[in-house]
């Protein structure tokens, strides 16, 4: 018979063997995967060095280009706009003051004088906001003497876009007269009251030309009714006066973004020239040179998105400066 400690004795040996077994394959193992994992964890550290490296001389490059591009964009542009009267438009809360400030600036070295600045609040291209609105257009006294809705208009969009091409600005080519300033002044009124536009500037007065300031894309379902109410009053603009240039971002040449949008409408891509890196210098310069453009009837994509050319024609009398 074999007793208990006779059992109890074997298994313990079992168990030292077995703990034995692991301890002494585990060290084994460790050694060559410790090795492996520490050459992993080198070659991505080297990696990450040669990725900041490349980084670093990237923006470097970078920086220059945009330092050049601020130094030589008021002589390039000098000259462009003279005696042209232009109306910035701030279409969404993510452009900024200083976006405009510095257009605004150039447009100036440009020859351009700056009528104005006027800011869309969410509601002016809200769905929700279409039934308010028509009862205000179709309202006594919302109209001035001599102005009067497109007759031609699909909707309650088109409507407001013609009202307001109509007071905001100059007819091109001296095909008719200029808006007043009371008319001016009575719709923008009434549109403020309305909650859809505010008026940012001391006075507004209408203008020869347009630029447009967007800023990235849309994330609401409606992005694309939203998107549609801004083409409409981007191109009634244009078709009013003497040219429209919608300056936006990299995120607003998105399938959601209004550049990206009227660059997808072939009709309105036609009329409006669109910017998609006005956020830099050049892009800025580009926003200029191509409100000139329309001045001559050109309109283009301009930018570093797909289809877009990186700048619009430069005039010759700049281009003779520059040299």
């Amino acid at each position: 018979m074999i007793d208990f400690r006779y059992h109890l004795v074997s298994l313990i040996a079992v168990f030292l063997a077995v703990a034995l077994g692991i301890v002494i394959g585990t060290t084994a193992l460790n050694g060559g995967l410790l090795d492996n994992l520490q050459g992993q964890v080198g070659a991505l550290q080297e990696d990450k060095r040669t990725l900041e490296d490349t980084n670093q001389a990237l923006q470097t490059q970078l920086d220059a280009t945009g330092g050049f591009a601020e130094e030589i964009g008021p002589a390039l542009v000098a000259g462009t706009l003279t005696d042209r009267s232009v109306l910035l438009v701030v279409g969404n809360e993510d452009v900024t003051g200083d976006a405009v400030d510095e257009v605004s600036g150039l447009l100036e070295d440009a020859g351009a004088t700056v009528n104005g600045t006027l800011r869309l609040t969410p509601a002016y291209s809200d769905p929700a906001t279409a039934s308010s609105l028509q009862s205000y257009l179709t309202g006594p006294g919302a109209l001035p003497a001599g102005v009067t809705l497109p007759e031609d208009a699909a909707d309650t969009d088109e409507l407001v876009a013609g009202l307001l091409a109509q007071v905001l600005v100059v007819p091109a080519g001296g095909a008719g007269a200029a808006p007043s300033s009371a008319a001016t002044t009575q719709v923008l009124s009434g549109l403020s009251t309305l909650g859809v536009l505010t008026q940012e500037s001391p006075s507004v007065s209408p203008a020869d030309h347009v630029v447009f300031f967007t800023s990235g894309s849309l994330s609401a379902e409606d992005a694309e009714q939203r998107n549609a109410a801004l083409i409409a009053l981007v191109t009634a603009l244009d078709r009013q006066g003497s040219g429209v240039v919608v300056s936006g971002d990299a995120g607003s040449a998105g399938a959601r973004g209004l550049v990206g949008a009227i660059r997808a409408d072939t009709s309105a891509s036609t009329l409006v020239s669109t910017v998609d890196n006005a956020n830099a210098p050049e892009g800025r310069i580009s926003t200029v040179l191509a409100l000139s453009a329309e001045r001559e009837g050109t309109s283009g994509k301009y930018g570093s998105g797909q289809d877009a050319q990186p700048v619009p024609p430069v005039p010759t009398a700049a281009a003779e400066v520059v040299n």
